[in-house]
């Protein structure tokens, strides 16, 4: 069995070459588009994520979703909208395969 300090220590590597290739490959992990984050209605909310408004209402009181209350109105931001969808993404065979043949 690996020592688990030799373990963390690859691991930490591995996640500094990934930043240094985020930071060196230009590209930007603010959106792009402005627009991602300007607040947008409940109903806009709706129509972005295909779900009813009352699932939506029914999300952010268990706080399952990413949301924003002023006052008695609730807002949204597209892009945490889309990030927050793109969280339940689902590996598929083949990287659950690659995933298991790993060493690490």
């Amino acid at each position: 069995m690996n020592n688990p300090f030799e373990t963390i220590e690859i691991r930490l590597s591995n996640i500094e070459c990934l930043l240094l290739d985020l930071k060196h490959s230009g590209k930007s992990v603010v959106p792009a588009n402005p627009e991602d984050e300007q607040p947008i209605t409940i109903s806009e909310a709706a129509a972005l994520t295909n779900l009813a408004v009352a699932t939506l209402y029914g999300l952010t009181h268990r706080r399952k979703i990413p949301s924003y209350r002023q006052g008695k109105r609730l807002y949204f931001l597209k892009s945490e909208l889309l990030a927050w969808i793109k969280s339940g993404r689902r590996a598929t065979i083949q990287e659950m395969i690659d995933d298991d043949g790993e060493s690490i």
